[in-house]
């Protein structure tokens, strides 16, 4: 499907390069049906046990099917007819497959290969935009990845050398008795390498400056769907190690000063893309929380993947307000615009405070659960630094919140419009979040399956 719209994007006129959004549609709706059907069957592996068809490989592929397929409503406004059309929705196909196989991934030669497919792709779709900032962030994202993407490799290269394997079945085994040293520096290279795709810290410098500078669809694309696979490839690759490590920490502090730091950093920011870069930065240190207790508790998993499923339809609906808006480009600009759009301020409102972790929001539920699984895997004072970073992410949520509700006259339109489908989208996302929210036993009861 990814070379059909490649390819067929080069035959077709301009004015009928929507006939390869729906062959792209198409092929996310068929991959994420056929994943929902299969979510309840027995867990299997594929290409010589160097992936795993699992429940948690199975929620990943909805998740990165349907994230990617809400992303093309968003393309829809944004860059139909434009002449790379056809190449944005193949570069979005080729960096969701990246993020597939990091969630399945068994082996590390596996999780270097999507690392890269995920990872490439995302520097074309950032640069799409043109101009000066598109451009700076392009060959920020471009350098880090280079940089990171070695650093990865140099970890799985190290492990190799000092057990014979890449397969985690073999490391499982062999890791105990490999020197303690090699190890742990093999193991910290790999998981700094995975938080450039997770956009965590310290690989995180990129995301807040891709978010600005790319288009809405790349913004809300690469804030949402790499982290799907980066964290589940995480997570897998704790339960390899041996407990002679202090794994545990190392994610932990990697959790702390992610949640804190973008945090912190998104209080000054007056960029609405720019702020929700900085929050996704924040939101991979709630997401690293439930790692730091993998194999000490048994609600790390499923709450790991409740947090994802809120997150990623959550995100998704606060970034088509802005991709709805495509002339608000600040938040004082988003003054008074309740009056001409209640339910954009409405549907702001709703994914702003989903993503604080307000009930009855689906990141409300994710975010419990996680703290009560760190709790429970013996790291309390990691769930009570998760209470204080989600009271601090409050303040700096509100100053956009208040805006669209304050005194004030809505600007002049743009002469583009209001993005028609990013607003419906919205509002479809926005009242998603509340309903996975309510229906949370059910989410947990699949997902824990």
């Amino acid at each position: 499907m990814v070379s059909t719209a490649l390819l067929g994007g080069s035959f077709l006129p301009r004015d009928r390069q929507w006939v390869t959004r729906i062959v792209a549609a198409l092929a996310l709706l068929g991959a994420g049906v056929s994943a929902a059907l299969s979510l309840s069957g027995p867990a299997q592996s594929a290409f010589e046990g160097s992936f795993t068809v699992d429940t948690t490989t199975g929620v990943a592929r909805i998740l990165v099917a349907v994230g990617t397929l809400l992303v093309l409503g968003i393309a829809t406004d944004e860059i139909s007819g434009s002449p790379r059309e056809s190449e944005t929705y193949a570069l979005l196909l080729f960096s969701a497959t990246g993020a597939l196989v990091l969630a399945g991934a068994d082996d590390l030669m596996v999780v270097a290969v999507g690392f890269l497919l995920a990872s490439i792709p995302l520097y074309g779709l950032i640069g799409l935009t043109g101009g000066a900032t598109s451009a700076e962030a392009t060959m920020k994202t471009y350098l880090l990845g280079a940089l990171f993407g070695i650093v990865l490799m140099g970890g799985v290269t190290v492990l190799y050398g000092v057990t014979g394997t890449t397969g985690y079945a073999e490391l499982t085994d062999r890791l105990p008795a490999a020197p303690a040293g090699a190890v742990a520096s093999a193991v910290l290279a790999i998981v700094v390498g995975l938080m450039f795709k997770a956009g965590g810290f310290p690989a995180h410098f990129w995301v807040p400056d891709a978010a600005q500078g790319a288009n809405a669809t790349a913004a809300t694309f690469l804030t949402t769907i790499p982290k799907i696979g980066a964290v589940i490839a995480t997570y897998r690759l704790m339960l390899t190690l041996p407990d002679t490590l202090a794994w545990p920490l190392l994610v932990a502090v990697l959790a702390v000063v992610s949640m804190t730091l973008g945090n912190l950093a998104a209080y000054w920011q007056s960029d609405p893309r720019r702020l929700l870069g900085w929050s996704t930065v924040s939101q991979v240190g709630y997401l690293l929380v439930p790692i730091a207790v993998a194999g000490h508790s048994a609600l790390a998993l499923p709450s790991l993947l409740v947090y994802l499923t809120g997150y990623t339809v959550t995100n998704i609906a606060a970034f088509s307000v802005t991709a709805a808006l495509p002339q608000h480009r600040t938040l004082e600009s988003y003054r008074g615009i309740a009056r001409g759009h209640p339910w954009l301020a409405v549907s702001l409102a709703v994914s702003l405070l989903g993503l604080v972790g307000t009930p009855p929001t689906a990141v409300f539920v994710g975010k419990l659960t996680t703290v009560t699984a760190a709790w429970d895997g013996g790291l309390a004072w990691l769930s009570i630094v998760v209470l204080i970073n989600t009271l601090l992410s409050l303040f700096y949520y509100l100053r956009w919140i208040a805006q669209p509700f304050r005194p004030g006259s809505d600007p002049a339109p743009d002469p583009l419009g209001i993005g028609r489908w990013s607003g419906r989208l919205a509002v479809a996302t926005a009242a998603l979040s509340v309903g996975l929210g309510i229906a949370a036993g059910a989410v947990w009861n699949t997902v824990a399956a």
